[in-house]
Parts: C-alpha cells; structure tokens; sequence
C-alpha cells in the first residue's frame, strides 16, 4: 500500500507540474538560401538556385511604382523552373516599368524575396559603361531615352555607388554622365542605377558592375613622400652634428694639417737661397756697398 501511495503521488505531481508549465511549441531555426544572380534580359528573367535540392520552387513576385503592392505572376507561381517570362507585366503600369522579385520554398520555408536587376539597358533600365581613372569613376549615361523626351528635367539618373562588399548607399543624380570623384586608388568600386522621376525611383536597377581605381604612375604615394622627407632631414642632421663636433673639439688638429712643410723644397736651390740673404743685407746699407753687392752676386761661389 505503501508503494501504492507512492506512486500516485508522483503521478499526481506530474500531472500538476505539467498544468503548471505547459508545453511550449519549438519554433524552427532553419531557413532556407534565397536564389541568386535573378537577371531581366527583355521580359526574361532568370536566376540561379542557392542550393541543389530538387524539391525548391519559386515565386516570382511585381509590384507597380505607383503602389507598391506585390503580386504573385500567375505563370510563375510555385515553379520548378529558373526563369519566367513577364512581359505581361507591362500592362500592369502606367509607363510598363515594374519592379520584380523572386523567392524560393520548400516544405513550408521561404526564403526573403531577391529584387531583379536589368543587364542590358531597356525600356525601363539604363545603359551603364564605366571609365575608371586614377581617383575617379566615370559612368557613362545617355539621355537619348523615352522618359528624359516625355519628362523633360523632371527625369534623370540615380548613380549608386560604393567599395565592392558594401551596401551602395552613396548616390548622385545626373541627366547624362556621372564623374564621382575622390575614389581611394586601388581599391574596387561598384555601381547600379535606377531612373527617376520627379525625385521618385523608377524602373528597374541596373545590375552592379565593378571597375578598380587605378593608382597613379606619376604622382607617388603619400607614404613614399614622408619617408623620403624624414630620410632627407635624418641625414642632413647627422651631416650637421658630426661636422659641428669635428670643428668644435679638434680645431687644432686641423690646424696643423692645414700648415705648409717647414723643409725646403727640392727645386729651391742653395745658391738662390744665399743671394735672397745677401741681397736683403744690401738693401739696408749705402750705394757702394750695394755696387759691392751686385758684384758678389753675380760671381759664382762654387
């Protein structure tokens, strides 16, 4: 009985715990890759699966610019395929430019929607070239399109930019070619744009394209400059203190370096050192012993 007791006891202990503390549902931490490079080339678009799994669909999604509602394409609803065409996707806005965006699910997961971009410039995208220069980027715009002939300066083009791996935050606005400078030499820059109109964004983005800055082969770097600068002034203080301390503590061995030999020199003959004497005696006393003089020195004395 005892044992009995026992044991309803702890039943009845579990059953009050779990009235307590109810179960609580285990949400899922798996998510699933959404697709890659989803690309518009007239009405077309395409994308690349982020994974190899063959039970993934895809949903491509439109959205006007005036509302910004999205919408399911009908004939790409849960498709197995990588590409659809929308070109019905054109009667669907007042200037036939849409925004586009694809996601993939696979048992009950979907993955975060992927916007298209537009390789080729068109109707709804423009045609981007780069130039990249020593500090600079030029993207090549051209303003011979439908929107700038129906809008006038109320429609230009919206260059974003930034290092290649960054968000392309930066932006400038333009009506033909955009030059963005003050671009660090070396590194990789990238670029997408997008009409607008009014100040409004429209159409689709161009697809990113990079370009590296080149550096320049005529200016040097600016660390190269500072230490050739310091170099220079090392040496030049060495050259100073060293000539300083050479004049300041052995003057006096210079000096003697300086002084001429106290010997006679070879080619000066005796003969010519006895005349010197001799004639310098004479000048000092009267005119005949000068006579006497010029006489002695121009005898031989050997």
């Amino acid at each position: 009985k005892n044992i009995d007791s026992l044991l309803q006891c702890q039943t009845w202990s579990l059953h009050s715990l779990v009235c307590l503390f109810p179960s609580v549902p285990v949400v899922s931490e798996e998510t699933l890759a959404p697709p890659q490079n989803i690309h518009v080339d007239k009405w077309l678009l395409t994308w690349t699966p982020a994974t190899e799994e063959r039970d993934v669909t895809y949903t491509v999604q439109y959205s006007s610019f005036d509302n910004r509602v999205w919408k399911d394409v009908p004939a790409c609803v849960q498709t197995s395929f990588n590409s659809c065409n929308v070109a019905f996707t054109k009667t669907e806005s007042e200037y036939g430019c849409v925004m586009l965006r694809v996601q993939a699910e696979r048992r009950g997961l979907t993955s975060r929607p992927v916007k298209a971009c537009s390789r080729y410039g068109d109707s709804c995208t423009p045609e981007v070239r780069l130039t990249a220069r020593p500090g600079s980027l030029t993207v090549y715009l051209s303003e011979n399109h439908s929107m700038f002939v129906e809008h006038g300066d109320n429609a230009q083009h919206r260059v974003y930019y930034g290092k290649e791996g960054e968000s392309l935050q930066m932006y400038e606005d333009g009506t033909s070619s955009v030059t963005i400078h003050k671009l660090e030499e070396g590194k990789h820059y990238c670029t997408k744009v997008q009409y607008i109109i009014f100040n409004q964004p429209y159409g689709l983005e161009s697809c990113t394209q990079c370009e590296v800055i080149p550096e320049s082969r005529h200016a040097p770097k600016q660390t190269e400059v500072i230490v050739a600068v310091v170099g220079v002034v090392v040496i030049l203080a060495f050259l100073i203190s060293a000539i300083a301390y050479i004049l300041i503590f052995h003057h006096r061995r210079i000096k003697l370096w300086l002084q001429p030999p106290c010997q006679i020199p070879d080619h000066v003959s005796t003969n010519t050192i006895i005349h010197t004497t001799i004639w310098s005696y004479c000048i000092h006393i009267n005119c005949v012993a000068i006579l006497a003089c010029l006489i002695y020195i121009h005898e031989p004395l050997f």
